[in-house]
């Protein structure tokens, strides 16, 4: 099952806007959840409790993991493609373009947004806590509303790489089966690639693997992100550049840094500082010039810029469709 590069930007197109209208599908089972569960399983059973290994063991199960998991994914995707176009091609068509869609969470990820935003106008801090809880690692239980603010800005800006931008990159590169292995790679990443006591070795390959699909999608999102900037009102592309060039280098993670720092220069805010993780203080570089105070809308202002550059790529796509139709 092999489509045309121009079968591919119709198949990219129609996920964009089965997510921008359906979002993330609770029934049948979200595959994100089917692969937490094989991560899971995989995890315990290369790793199992009361057994202790040496840290090039652990390493080496975390590779096995990690290929295991991968190979998992892209299999069950070009199968489940394969059957369905081998039934009609059409229905491998709207097969193909909805599993590409829940590798997408442009919706998902701003009901997040909105779901720490409205007690947070609200002044109901201890709602706004719980559900920013939801979508940041950091401690949230004594965050003030900057801080609760600060947290959901960085999540969306640092996933507009993670839940867009990359997913639909591998999807043009290789259609569903390509975009669940970049999922799965995320997925594994969010869940083993942690330096902690239990997953600093066995994570390693996972998030290393995670690092370099998002390098190029990471930098493409840079320059979107600016572009889409210039198109806003208010909002300030030149700096956004800037402070991607200054700043983003400055972030522990080789990509993530990249869509934070745009956002902070284009709506001249300060992101990072200090974060509390399992009660230990961290401090994370700062990104921007803060040109005024961050405040909870600019919650909506980043989910503005995220859906101007899920806009911005449907209608690339589509307009690269007609341009060599």
């Amino acid at each position: 099952m092999m489509y045309s590069f121009q079968e591919l930007l119709l198949l990219c197109a129609a996920a964009i806007l089965i997510d921008w209208i359906v979002g993330d599908p609770q029934r049948p089972i979200h595959p994100v959840i089917l692969l937490g569960r094989l991560i899971r399983w995989l995890e315990r059973l290369l790793i199992p409790e009361g057994h202790a290994f040496s840290s090039g063991t652990v390493k080496l199960r975390g590779v096995l993991l990690t290929l295991l998991t991968l190979a998992a994914a892209t299999g069950a995707m070009w199968l489940t493609a394969w059957a369905a176009s081998a039934v009609h091609v059409w229905l491998g068509y709207a097969v193909s373009a909805w599993f590409i869609s829940t590798t997408i969470a442009v919706k998902g990820l701003k009901q997040a947004a909105l779901l720490v935003y409205t007690p947070l106008i609200a002044g109901n801090l201890a709602e706004a806590r719980r559900f920013v809880g939801y979508i940041v690692g950091r401690d949230t239980q004594h965050l003030n509303e900057r801080d609760i603010s600060r947290a959901a800005v960085e999540t969306v800006a640092e996933n507009i790489v993670d839940a867009l931008v990359s997913p639909l990159l591998f999807a043009l590169l290789g259609g569903a089966p390509l975009a669940m292995l970049y999922r799965a790679a995320n997925t594994l990443d969010s869940m083993v690639g942690y330096r902690n006591d239990r997953y600093l070795h066995f994570g390693w390959c996972s998030a290393r693997t995670d690092d370099a699909l998002n390098w190029v999608p990471a930098r493409l999102t840079g320059v979107l992100l600016a572009f889409t900037a210039l198109l806003m009102p208010g909002m300030d592309a030149r700096k956004a550049i800037q402070s991607v060039i200054v700043f983003a280098g400055r972030h522990p993670s080789p990509n993530s840094g990249i869509p934070e720092a745009a956002v902070a220069g284009a709506l001249g805010i300060e992101l990072g500082g200090t974060n509390s993780y399992f009660g230990v203080q961290s401090e994370r570089a700062r990104m921007g010039w803060p040109r005024r105070p961050l405040a909870p809308s600019d919650i909506i202002h980043t989910v503005r810029l995220l859906y101007g550059v899920s806009l911005i790529l449907f209608l690339g796509v589509i307009g690269l469709w007609l341009a060599i139709h």
